[in-house]
């Protein structure tokens, strides 16, 4: 089968497609057809510098849409030809993958391949952070960092849908507001002035929870836009620089906390949290509470393509691979 692949780390260039044989499940374990394979931030990342990467040679990729090809040892209610998506720890840019059951999920009524393949990990983590992690209610203001990217694009409509009072989003250039303002959004910003647009926009008194997927001097950023009793939730460190820290002095005196998440975190600790909470999320796109619009399709072979569209911070909404023909 064919496999996208890197020896080095390095630009994109380093992706590179072989020839490998093709896997067979183990005990609670599937294969999948893959039809659609999602590109991720972390892609990249484990490309560039390693993230998350044991050994080289690496098969990027955590997502996919597809077919259960055959099903292992001690599998119960999946079957060959079942219509899936799957959430991997890695190996995803290839024909055919192995998923653990407990991150395998039947489609929904009426939901295609190409739609399926965008689910796997921006709508739970969406979800996840304004409702399990940030805990929004109704009326609350939220700050959305990447409000042009795929989680983005979904937090937006899931704050507007769960009655926020409004939605503000950080973006990196100006070309991508109206992505975002298309998406939930109400005001968007961009990185170098959303604190002062914070309370520009809030008369002084700051949000009640921000999204945080950049780390760093953003973060430190966002704790300070926070109002009396506000929320930040971090889900990535996009920007490369030291893991942050936070104490005593930025929460205590105004009841300000912060929360974390990762969705590949949480499939390696709890992976029936997991499932639950997909099963929540996908839901909101099967009923139209959530469009992802895939702004660009790229075959397999052009791999390096797609990387070099997210690199470039260019792009929004989702990028897909299409690996069945």
């Amino acid at each position: 089968m064919r496999a996208i692949e890197f020896q080095t780390y390095g630009a994109p260039e380093v992706l590179e497609i072989v020839q490998v044989d093709t896997p067979e499940p183990g005990p609670g374990q599937v294969t999948v057809d893959v039809a659609y394979a999602g590109v991720n931030f972390a892609d990249l990342k484990a490309r560039a510098e390693g993230y998350r990467v044991q050994s080289l040679p690496f098969r990027p990729g955590l997502e996919v849409s597809g077919r259960i090809r055959a099903t292992g040892a001690g599998v119960e209610g999946l079957h060959p030809g079942q219509a899936v998506a799957a959430l991997v720890d890695s190996g995803a840019y290839a024909e055919v993958v192995v998923a653990g059951t407990a991150t395998v999920f039947p489609l929904p009524q009426g939901l295609d391949l190409r739609t399926a393949a965008t689910l796997p990990i921006v709508v739970p983590t969406a979800h996840a952070l304004l409702h399990e992690v940030g805990r929004l209610r109704a009326g609350e203001s939220v700050l959305v960092h990447g409000a042009a990217g795929g989680i983005g694009t979904v937090a937006g409509q899931l704050a507007r849908a769960a009655g926020a009072g409004a939605v503000y989003g950080v973006v990196s250039s100006t070309g991508k507001a109206d992505h975002a303002l298309k998406h939930g959004y109400d005001e968007v910003f961009t990185s170098d002035t959303f604190p002062d647009d914070v309370r520009r926009a809030t008369d002084g008194r700051g949000v009640d929870l921000v999204l945080d997927p950049v780390g760093g001097d953003t973060l430190r950023r966002g704790l300070d836009s926070l109002a009396v009793f506000g929320r930040l939730v971090s889900f990535g460190n996009a920007g490369g620089e030291a893991p942050w820290q936070v104490g005593q002095p930025e929460l205590y005196a105004q009841g300000r906390s912060v929360g974390g998440f990762s969705i590949l975190a949480l499939a390696q600790t709890a992976p029936e949290a997991l499932r639950a909470l997909a099963e929540r999320a996908f839901r909101t796109v099967a009923d139209g509470t959530v469009t992802l619009p895939i702004t660009a399709e790229f075959p397999l072979a052009e791999a390096v393509e797609a990387h070099r569209l997210m690199g470039g911070r260019g792009s929004t909404g989702k990028l897909l691979l299409r690996v069945a023909d």
